[in-house]
C-alpha cells in the first residue's frame, strides 16, 4: 500500500479581525488536510483597524491549539504563486451565503488559471456563524455592542480598547 501523500492547502482572508465564524472553518479545514497555512493577506489600499503584526498575534492566540496550523503573510505576490512555493494543492474558502459564491467563483477560476494544481474546496459556515463578517463586527464594537457570540473571547478587549481610544 503506498504511502499517503501529505495534503497542503491554504486559507486566506485579511482577519481584520479574525471572527468565531473564521476560527470555525480553520479549524474544520485543519482536520482535513495534513498542513494548513492560514495566510494573511496585506492590502495597500486598505486601512486596517487592525496592524499585521496585531493579526498576527491574535491569529497565533486563537489557533495556538491547531500543531498543523502555520500562519504566513502574502504581500506583493499572487495566491496562486505562493501557494506553488508552499507546495499548497488546495485553497479553502468559507461560503456564508451565495454572494460568498458568486464573488468567490471568478477569484478560483483565476487561481486555476494561474496554477492548475491549486483546487479552491468551499466549505459553508455553519448557521450559527452565517451572519458573521468582519465588518459587522468592527461596526458592533464601535458602538460598544456585545461581541461574544462573534469573536474569540480573547480578542474582545482588544477590538474595544481599538474603539475607546478613536
Amino acid at each position: 500500500m503506498a504511502d499517503k501523500q501529505e495534503t497542503v492547502a491554504l486559507f486566506a482572508g485579511s482577519f481584520d479581525p479574525i471572527t468565531l465564524g473564521h476560527v470555525d472553518l480553520i479549524e474544520r479545514a485543519s482536520r482535513l488536510f495534513n498542513r494548513l497555512y492560514v495566510v494573511v493577506g496585506v492590502n495597500a489600499l486598505k486601512q486596517p483597524l487592525f496592524s499585521l503584526e496585531e493579526r498576527l498575534t491574535h491569529l497565533q492566540a486563537c489557533l495556538g491549539h491547531l500543531p498543523n496550523v502555520s500562519i504566513q503573510v502574502l504581500e506583493g505576490q499572487l495566491m496562486a504563486d505562493l501557494a506553488k512555493e508552499l507546495g499548497a494543492t488546495c485553497l479553502v474558502r468559507g461560503l456564508r451565503h451565495s454572494g460568498d459564491y458568486v464573488y468567490e467563483l471568478p477569484i478560483a477560476q483565476a487561481n486555476r488559471g494561474l496554477n492548475p494544481d491549486l483546487e479552491t474546496i468551499f466549505l459553508q459556515a455553519q448557521p450559527a456563524y452565517q451572519h458573521i463578517s468582519s465588518s459587522l463586527v468592527k461596526e458592533i464594537a464601535s458602538y460598544g455592542g456585545d461581541l461574544t457570540s462573534l469573536v474569540p473571547a480573547n480578542l474582545i478587549g482588544s477590538l474595544q480598547s481599538k474603539y475607546q481610544s478613536k
